[in-house]
């Protein structure tokens, strides 16, 4: 099987105090092109035609930020080595709007972060996307952000979105916990209040109790328009998302040791899951802990290993024999790998440090 890789240019670099670098606009920009949902609603861009800035702490992130002519003006942040509390603070200034102990986001628009070099790790300290537009995260890892214990960071989620966010893509990311709940942990990629047009591609969730979620809650039904694609999901209580309203398409992503409930699409969600690869899992598709129904269009997708509790009053499990629901228009032109090979094309593109490789849709089972 052939893959695409695209590669991130290098950039010529001059040293800074605060631990961040300065380089031609042209050097480096986001590899590739957004996809999904994020293609839609004028499309996903990040910070592209804008300054690049190479930063190797949090702090230094934050000042790139702060350091723009405007809260609007694009800008490509490269990011390399070990982002942590130790190295994250507060900046201030009139085009950015940060905290310490988290990579905020906030009231912005127009940014690309992305992992260069050696790597880009974001260790116990999360991504939060507040009141923000056309935001890029590519290629890098964040890992065992905590809501409880030491240290906290983001309400315990690796990514997370709220408050009138629009146009985010985020590609060749690896989101990893520790554990669930009780260890400390909550949601590697969630979305509420309002967060629409989001495309979250070739990456890597594992090792968590939660995958994400679309919607806080059952009234929280203003989310959707989001796409997931190529991605592996592994070792995952529940949440594979937990969607509350909206719409999702959610193709050609590889699940593995799912142990609770994988899409739980309800409270109205529509879904369409299209040439997944199911795998040693339990309840993948479905409406769970909840009489609040969503709805769901299947087709092609393969169930290996896979059990299915019995109905009940607050489940509604899709399986053993998956049938559609509903219908779900997709307004974005896409190509689909055929369910037999999404193990291969996921476990040789998704993540961060794979060349930000993507499958070339040359595909047979």
């Amino acid at each position: 099987m052939a893959l695409r890789l695209s590669a991130v240019l290098a950039s010529m670099a001059i040293a800074t105090a605060t631990g961040a670098f300065l380089s031609m606009p042209e050097a480096s920009a986001a590899a590739g092109s957004a996809t999904g949902y994020a293609t839609q609603n004028g499309g996903t861009t990040g910070g592209a035609g804008g300054q690049t800035v190479r930063a190797t702490t949090g702090t230094a992130i934050h000042a790139a930020l702060c350091g723009r002519a405007s809260s609007e003006t694009p800008i490509i942040i490269e990011v390399e080595g070990t982002i942590n509390h130790g190295n994250t603070s507060k900046v201030s200034g009139d085009s950015c709007n940060t905290a310490a102990g988290v990579i905020e986001l906030k009231q912005i628009s127009n940014v690309t972060i992305i992992g260069v070099g050696s790597g880009a790790v974001f260790d116990q300290l999360g991504i939060h996307v507040r009141e923000a537009s056309n935001i890029i995260i590519q290629n890098v890892t964040v890992r065992n952000v905590k809501k409880s214990g030491s240290p906290t960071s983001n309400g315990g989620d690796a990514i997370g979105m709220e408050s009138d966010v629009r146009n985010v893509w985020v590609d060749h990311v690896t989101l990893e916990a520790s554990g669930g709940e009780s260890e400390g942990f909550d949601g590697l990629f969630d979305m509420k209040d309002n967060t629409q047009y989001v495309t979250l591609s070739y990456s890597i969730l594992r090792d968590s109790g939660r995958g994400g979620l679309v919607g806080s809650s059952e009234s929280d039904r203003s989310n959707g328009f989001v796409t997931y694609h190529h991605n592996l999901y592994e070792n995952i209580d529940s949440r594979t998302p937990l969607l509350r309203g909206g719409t999702a398409h959610i193709y050609n992503n590889h699940y593995v040791s799912l142990h609770e409930s994988g899409i739980n699409s309800r409270a109205g969600a529509r879904a369409r899951v299209d040439n997944n690869y199911f795998e040693d899992s339990k309840d993948v598709l479905g409406t769970f802990y909840t009489d609040e129904a969503g709805y769901w269009q299947v087709g092609g997708n393969v169930f290996d290993n896979v059990t299915w509790s019995s109905p009940g009053d607050e489940n509604n499990p899709a399986g053993p024999d998956p049938q559609s629901t509903t219908t779900v228009s997709i307004p974005y032109s896409y190509s689909l790998d055929d369910a037999g090979c999404v193990p291969d094309v996921v476990s040789r593109t998704a993540g961060a440090h794979t060349g930000l490789a993507e499958s070339d849709g040359d595909c047979s089972p």
